[in-house]
């Protein structure tokens, strides 16, 4: 199967060669995706992730793929020792904190995100949480539902307009957010070490957490920022604070989150992606002062399409001997995969 790996651009891969897709929303038969795989020679299985699967359900399912295309499948070390044939991994979406880089270099496996390909569409989201927190969309819905007409007292809604919106992250997402938000008058508070930017006010996190009406998260989940909200920095926020995430459920400490909005520590949050997904805690689902989504922020019909069809490219890209440098998410396997390349010419 290696030879798949090498073939000179514009060539079929090795027929026979299989790429599992774990993706729920994939086309097998679109033009674009599934069908431009077979034209390649390779077999597509479909085998959509609908939960959390072991280590040894995945490592069985991935046995001899040479590629897959993935949700947010763990392939750890373990399960890619187990994978000897897979060349490529590729994500649907640009997190990687399910893929275990490291051990995917070593093995020689090429991981491919899907950047751009969903920001805007997670912006929207972002914005669209934090105004359903704010003028208490899902508490008000559920009242007339039950033939109450609470329009004032306890269920009173708050603004977006003119308050105080902390960024915890500034790269694509945060900036699209940003851009939006503009149009609500609001006054922009930015924490992200690596980023800096003269029309944007970048404080220290600590300081955000204090000064910020809404608090709204964009950083990845490193090991770095897991827990990147425990309970000292959310002891900071102001009882009037709404907490919004659509970045990584690891970044919050759920139990001190929990407690914090039993407590009236803070206001609300709005929350798309959990620890455990898809496991949602049940003291969350419980609190009427939460918006909960199932990690949809990036997915709209035009995001699925455009993200599935640039993972079918990268797969064809990276079997066919071409990865594209800039989709992938551990560069330093590119040196081991030039030298095979070039010794493959020999």
């Amino acid at each position: 199967m290696s030879g798949a790996l090498l073939q000179p651009p514009g060539a079929s891969v090795i027929g026979g060669d299989e790429v599992l897709v774990t993706w729920l929303d994939y086309d097998a038969d679109g033009p674009r995706t599934g069908a431009r795989l077979r034209e390649a020679g390779l077999h597509v299985r479909h085998e959509p992730n609908l939960g959390a699967r072991s280590g040894d359900e995945l490592a069985s399912l991935s046995h001899g793929a040479i590629a897959a295309i993935v949700s947010t499948d763990q392939f750890d070390e373990a399960v890619l020792s187990r994978t000897t044939a897979l060349r490529a991994i590729a994500r649907v979406g640009v997190g990687t904190d399910s893929i275990d880089l490291d051990a995917a270099t070593r093995a020689g496996v090429v991981v491919t995100v899907t950047p751009d390909a969903n920001r805007e569409t997670t912006a929207d989201h972002a914005v669209a949480l934090m105004l359903a927190a704010l003028r208490r969309v899902v508490e008000h819905d559920a009242s007339v539902r039950d033939g109450r007409w609470d329009r004032g007292a306890a269920l009173t809604p708050w603004d977006l307009h003119g308050v105080t919106v902390g960024l915890v992250g500034y790269g694509g997402i945060g900036q699209a957010v940003a851009r939006r938000l503009r149009g609500f008058a609001v006054e922009l508070l930015v924490s992200d070490p690596a980023m800096e930017d003269d029309g944007i006010a970048f404080v220290a996190l600590d300081a955000l957490l204090e000064r910020a009406d809404v608090v709204s998260l964009h950083a990845p989940l490193t090991e770095a920022t897991r827990r990147l909200l425990g309970p000292r920095e959310l002891s900071l926020l102001r009882p009037s604070t709404v907490l919004v995430n659509t970045s990584r459920g690891g970044l919050v400490d759920e139990p001190a989150l929990v407690d914090a909005l039993s407590s009236g520590a803070i206001r609300a949050a709005a929350l798309d992606v959990f620890a455990d997904e898809p496991t949602v805690p049940a003291a969350l689902r419980a609190l009427p002062n939460v918006v909960l989504s199932p990690h949809v922020g990036g997915l709209s019909t035009r995001s699925v399409r455009a993200m599935t069809e640039a993972a079918t490219q990268h797969v064809l890209d990276v079997l066919g001997g071409r990865p594209d440098p800039a989709v992938v998410a551990n560069p330093a396997v590119l040196d081991g995969y030039s030298r095979r390349r070039a010794r493959s010419k020999a």
